[in-house]
């Protein structure tokens, strides 16, 4: 007997995802001479040779059509100290940048400061997946400081500095 394929209940779904830890992202391109971006926590690494990483938008987001035109875009890796940034990025309202304190990377994609780590990336490919894109996106520039990053799990942030190891 073959067992029927159904879809699990919104619910359960979203219970289910509160168990996976992810970090914090903001995703930044320009759109023209403005800025834009949003908190984004469905981020991966793909490849270390070559870097590629990938990052996934809801179509309705006001900044999905920036992005699926820019041909790049940063990654903020969000530290501990950046709470009010994440609830900026996580808002809908047009000034997320009015009072930011952030710089132009390599490529011209926004770098926000104090962030854990930021990268810039060129975008290779976008796939359509539902309600969302994928962006598929090889590393172009790169950079870490010591600032332990922010984590998210069940519907709240973390301190990713201070996880406790299990080995």
């Amino acid at each position: 007997m073959t067992a029927l394929a159904s879809t699990p209940d919104l619910d359960v779904m979203k219970r289910v995802n509160r168990q996976f830890v992810t970090g914090v992202t903001v995703v930044t391109a320009m759109d023209g001479d403005t800025p834009r971006g949003l908190a984004v926590n469905a981020f991966s690494s793909i490849s270390l040779d070559p870097p590629t990483v990938m990052v996934c938008v809801q179509h309705t987001s006001s900044t999905h059509d920036c992005l699926f035109r820019a041909d790049h875009l940063a990654i903020n890796i969000l530290s501990t100290g950046q709470l009010d940034v994440v609830g900026t990025f996580a808002a809908k309202s047009a000034g997320k940048f009015a009072d930011l304190d952030w710089e132009s990377g390599p490529f011209g994609s926004p770098l926000i400061a104090r962030s854990s780590a930021q990268m810039e990336v060129r975008i290779r490919e976008r796939l359509r997946a539902s309600t969302h894109t994928v962006f598929v996106c090889r590393v172009v520039h790169a950079a870490v400081t010591e600032l332990p990053p922010m984590v998210y799990s069940a519907g709240s942030f973390f301190d990713g500095g201070a996880l406790t190891s299990l080995g």
